[in-house]
């Protein structure tokens, strides 16, 4: 399939139950039967919970998780075999063509190691193990793969030039690849409908004032911080269409990933 791709981001508390799962399949399904499409999935609850089964302790700072060599190595058994494999054994059953990928598969997503963190205290953190994305340059096996028909999955993971890996927030990684396609859309499908007001109200447009005012008064949660400055950075690299949706409701995520003009989303600018 031709045209500018879309890409989705599917936040691991998504895939946790199977039923929800065959859901996304389904509406997957019919968007990729539409529109060049490029999947990126998280799982941090259940790298979470693979941490407490081997007694590592969970560190995160702003939504962003502190990654020692122990974590990395749950991270990466947990995104790149379990959640991976699964979804897109799903999404094949379901007659969806899915490649399962990770960030360090044929340049899909090459990173740096991060630099210290600045969290919304002001203290510098280190992330330890964490992958910045590098700019520029198309990748080539994606557009390869969607101009086949294929649907890509990838997994927050990836590699240095020099081969180490890395963990990387997989909101930051869907909005990194999506600038380098030059995608027509980026949707952050996640358990809320958007982004909230202190009401619970659905916000239908935040940009960089309203993310400030947002950090400032607290009221953005510290993964809703992470998902605002992924959102933004795509956005600032031209990726002129950014959402923040709600992944629970299938007609809406359909929608979302079509470009409808209104359903539980928050477009970001």
């Amino acid at each position: 399939m031709t045209g500018r791709p879309v890409v989705l981001k599917l936040g691991g508390e998504l895939l946790e139950d199977p039923a929800r799962v065959k859901a996304i399949a389904k509406v997957v399904r019919r968007a990729a039967a539409r529109v060049p499409l490029v999947v990126v999935h998280g799982g941090g609850r259940e790298i979470d919970r693979a941490l407490a089964v081997a007694g590592i302790a969970v560190q995160q700072v702003d939504g962003l998780r502190v990654t020692d060599e122990a974590t990395l190595q749950v991270v990466v058994a947990v995104l790149a075999g379990t959640i991976n494999t699964q979804l897109v054994a799903r999404l094949n059953a379901d007659g969806v063509p899915a490649v399962g990928l990770t960030g360090a598969d044929a340049g899909v997503a090459p990173v740096k190691q991060a630099a210290a963190h600045r969290s919304t205290t002001g203290a510098r953190v280190s992330l330890g193990l964490v992958g910045e994305p590098l700019h520029g340059g198309k990748p080539a096996l994606l557009t390869r793969l969607t101009g086949a028909g294929f649907v890509p999955v990838i997994a927050s993971v990836s590699a240095s030039k020099a081969g180490g890996l890395f963990n990387v927030n997989a909101d930051t990684l869907a909005a990194n690849v999506a600038a380098r396609l030059s995608a027509r859309r980026l949707v952050i499908a996640g358990a809320t409908a958007g982004v909230l007001d202190a009401e619970g109200h659905t916000l239908p447009l935040v940009d960089a004032a309203a993310t400030r005012r947002m950090v400032k008064a607290g009221t953005a949660s510290a993964g809703m911080v992470a998902k605002l400055a992924a959102c933004r950075a795509a956005a600032a690299r031209g990726v002129s269409d950014v959402r923040i949706a709600d992944g629970r409701v299938p007609a809406t995520l359909l929608a979302a990933l079509l470009g409808e003009t209104t359903g539980a989303w928050t477009r970001v600018k």
